[in-house]
């Protein structure tokens, strides 16, 4: 069984959404896009214990928190999963609900025509729906899960129950909150699960623990002065109440109910730490490091796909305290021992073990949610993706906004102004960081076009910054990025040196002299105090020639102040601001898409 498709109404961040699901996937996105959202969602839909939670739902769960219209009538969260792939046992279960799902097409037949169910593309499918809603006349919110097909001739459909979604194997792991109760037995933890699997063991692990607990002594040595106070308890109540009816107050560890127990009992693990006498010391589970539970996480998910098959597992952010090497086998033994595997992830160790196909970008602009799938990027080779991913394309992958530089020297220039520019006036630049812009290198002008096409395609959204071009080459340009700039010079490093005030380019010459790093072939062009401006700014074009890639550039602009820094940098990286968040954009609360609304697709000459 997997999830191939889900669309999501009035929940949370998301208004209305749809995502298409590959057989393993890894969603991608700037922070607050949906990642956590779509999969809370799932969870909502299959998740076992989700609906015995209270609240199921709350306002916070609502789209901009409107539960009520104005008519005073309830506004729902609506969710709809489609699942297929399913088992023998699956479909022969769920066979009254059973749908037709065409895998070219992507949708679900009108009906069920025979001459089209036995093609090769086309499977049976399970559709299964959640509502939530605020109920006036309770004065609480209710959620239910449902079949979505058929519906019946009042309009209403069966339920879809624990034990059907027990059946469809769903697991939902939020990282950060399910490492501190993994080995709990709190309904639904990891550990709860794999007791579940052990049908005949579930029952006497309680019997067991709660006879033991009964017999066992507590504080019962009258040294210890607990059973005296106790006993003038029981003498003071005796007052005002027959003897029979309170006597023998003694103590105990817990409640000695089930639900206490799941509470309670909490497993000890040794810490490597040894006491006086030799003997180990250990401590609960969750007082362990941050990477031994995550990395505990994945035994227990092992063990569960081991019991259990046909497991669709999600997984939020599973880098977390983690090392590259761990980061890997988590996603590859998740992925190996289940039907379907889906992360959110930030790391590029955990996007280069997915193909680009398995890569689904998220984007929400307006509360609508869409997504698609990655390819691989221009001028990459499946060879060399897996480098190239993290190296060039993961963090571009990830954010909203894309800012296309022209090679490695405008790569590290442009963040350095950016920051240098926001360190003098904190109030009036931001970093580009800060703006929610990665950076990707083209590598050379030709390769603009093609990446912002890929970008544009991803639904980021694009800018793109490069030195003067031919009438042709610029027209591709315009046309693949939204807001491309154009300097007025041929070659970034003529727009450092010729744009960048004299004083800057003394100091910086003379950094580099008086630091012993100016190469030994350039000699006769070594600067001094008095060196021509002229000629200073051709010893420093040999020099930048020379060190071409090693961030040179960047380092002037980092020593300049606001009125040394070419013009084109500056009113560049202050048009960039102003299209991300325009000055008259004083609510915080709007998402950062929505400010993007200046005209797109015309080159910004500056």
């Amino acid at each position: 069984m997997r999830i191939t498709k889900i669309n999501v109404r009035n929940f949370r961040g998301i208004f209305n959404g749809e995502v298409l699901l590959p057989e393993h996937a890894v969603l991608v996105g700037d922070n607050n896009i949906g990642k956590s959202t779509l999969l809370e969602a799932i969870d909502l839909v299959l998740g076992p214990e989700r609906l015995s939670r209270r609240p199921v739902i709350d306002e916070h769960d609502f789209y901009t928190g409107k539960y009520i219209d104005l008519e005073g009538n309830p506004v729902p969260i609506l969710i709809e999963v489609v699942v297929t792939d399913l088992s023998e046992n699956q479909a022969r279960h769920f066979r009254d609900h059973l749908e037709w799902w065409n895998e070219q097409s992507q949708n679900l037949l009108e009906g069920p025509p025979p001459e089209e169910t036995d093609i090769v593309h086309v499977k049976p499918a399970l559709r299964i729906g959640f509502e939530g809603k605020y109920d006036t006349e309770e004065d609480d919110f209710i959620g239910s899960t449902f079949f979505a097909s058929p519906t019946k001739e009042d309009g209403t459909h069966d339920t879809f129950r624990t034990s059907d979604k027990r059946l469809c194997g769903f697991l939902y792991l939020r990282t950060l909150r399910t490492g501190s109760r993994a080995l709990s037995l709190e309904r639904g933890s990891l550990l709860d699960i794999i007791l579940r699997l052990h049908d005949d063991k579930n029952f006497k692990i309680w019997e067991d623990v709660l006879k033991q607990l009964r017999d066992l002594p507590v504080a019962e040595n009258p040294e210890l002065g607990i059973t005296d106070i106790l006993n003038s308890v029981q003498v003071a109540i005796r007052k005002f109440m027959p003897a029979d009816s309170v006597s023998n107050p003694h103590m105990r560890v817990s409640d000695l109910t089930r639900e206490a127990l799941r509470r309670t009992l909490t497993v000890f693990m040794a810490t490597g730490v040894k006491r006086e006498d030799g003997s180990d010391y250990a401590a609960p589970f969750q007082h362990q490091g941050t990477g031994t539970i995550n990395t505990l996480v994945l035994a227990l998910l092992s063990l569960i796909a081991d019991l259990k098959q046909n497991v669709i597992f999600a997984m939020e952010e599973p880098e977390i305290a983690i090392p590259p090497h761990t980061q890997k086998r988590i996603i590859d033994g998740v992925r190996s021992r289940s039907a379907q595997a889906l992360f959110t992830s930030h790391s590029p160790y955990v996007l280069e073990e997915f193909p680009p196909e398995q890569i689904v970008v998220l984007k929400r602009h307006e509360g609508q949610l869409t997504a698609v799938q990655a390819t691989y990027p221009p001028a990459v080779k499946p060879k060399a993706y897996k480098e190239e991913i993290r190296k060039r394309f993961c963090e571009a992958l990830l954010a909203r906004r894309v800012l296309i530089a022209e090679g490695r020297t405008e790569y590290d220039a442009w963040p350095a102004a950016a920051r240098r520019l926001h360190e003098l006036y904190p109030e009036e630049f931001r970093t580009v960081e800060a703006m929610g812009v990665a950076i990707i290198n083209a590598a050379t002008d030709t390769q603009i076009t093609p990446l912002g096409n890929y970008f544009s395609m991803l639904g980021k959204t694009v800018f793109a910054v490069f030195d003067k071009q031919g009438a042709e080459q610029k027209t591709l340009i315009d046309s693949s990025v939204q807001y491309p700039f154009e300097a007025q010079e041929k070659g970034f490093e003529n727009i450092v040196l010729n744009g960048t005030a004299e004083s800057a380019l003394r100091r910086f010459a003379m950094q580099i002299v008086d630091g012993g790093e100016w190469p030994t072939h350039l000699t006769a062009q070594k600067p001094t105090s008095t060196t021509p401006l002229a000629d200073l700014r051709e010893a420093l074009r040999s020099y930048f020639s020379w060190a071409k890639g090693s961030g040179d550039a960047a380092d002037l602009l980092a020593i300049c102040s606001k009125e040394e820094m070419p013009e084109f940098i500056v009113n560049t990286l202050i048009s960039i601001q102003k299209i991300i968040e325009p000055p008259e954009a004083t609510d915080l609360s709007v998402d950062e898409d929505d400010a993007e609304t200046l005209p797109e697709g015309e080159a910004f000459t500056v």
